[in-house]
């Protein structure tokens, strides 16, 4: 379980296919990293299997690959981490799983005032887990929802702050993103399912 705020930029430093899956080899600034601690790149929930001074390696296997964008990643990209919430942290973002829904794709980057506005369309059947002002967790960054411009677009308004801790600042149109849906969000849906198809 993570809450959506970063707490450091890592660099992939090496991907390599392995038995155990895409092995990433991760350059960053944790030095007390434990053998199988969860840890979230860009949103996704991956287990340390090695790790070092400044380093750790996790792997990502067959299921996690068809949902997210890591099979595209390289040496030299910057990911957004967050370590495990522990019971007595403080809880300032939201419940975010690390079980990324899918893959969203950026329309539109554009600074207007204070703020960077993101456009973002929504994988198939993700627009009814959106609301304005509901949460999202965009490549493991928890959000507002700004505004709902279209149909499985959103909008997402991008403060200072933000743009300077993650990796955010840097998208442009065209960029794939991950997203995570609120989970009770998806619990409510799963549960008026059958009022829906009745």
């Amino acid at each position: 379980m993570f809450t959506g705020l970063v707490d450091d930029i890592g660099t992939i430093d090496r991907v390599t296919s392995t038995d155990a899956g895409l092995e990433l080899r991760v350059r960053c600034r944790y030095d007390d990293l434990g053998d199988g601690e969860s840890i979230a790149l860009n949103g996704v929930c991956l287990t340390v299997r090695e790790r070092g001074t400044g380093f750790f390696t996790c792997a990502a296997v067959a299921t996690t690959l068809a949902v997210t964008n890591i099979g595209q990643w390289k040496r030299g990209q910057r990911v957004n981490l967050e370590r495990a919430l522990r019971p007595t942290d403080r809880l300032g973002g939201h419940f975010v799983q690390g079980h990324v829904d899918g893959v969203a794709r950026v329309t539109r980057s554009e600074t207007e005032g204070d703020a960077l506005l993101i456009d973002l369309a929504l994988p198939p059947g993700f627009s009814e887990l959106m609301v304005e002002r509901g949460s999202v967790a965009v490549d493991g960054v928890s959000l507002t929802v700004n505004a709902l411009p279209s149909p499985d677009v959103i909008q997402l308004s991008i403060i200072d702050f933000t743009r300077r801790h993650t990796t955010l600042g840097a998208l442009r149109a065209g960029d794939a993103v991950h997203v995570e849906a609120d989970v009770i969000a998806k619990h409510v849906r799963r549960m008026l399912a059958p009022f829906k198809e009745g």
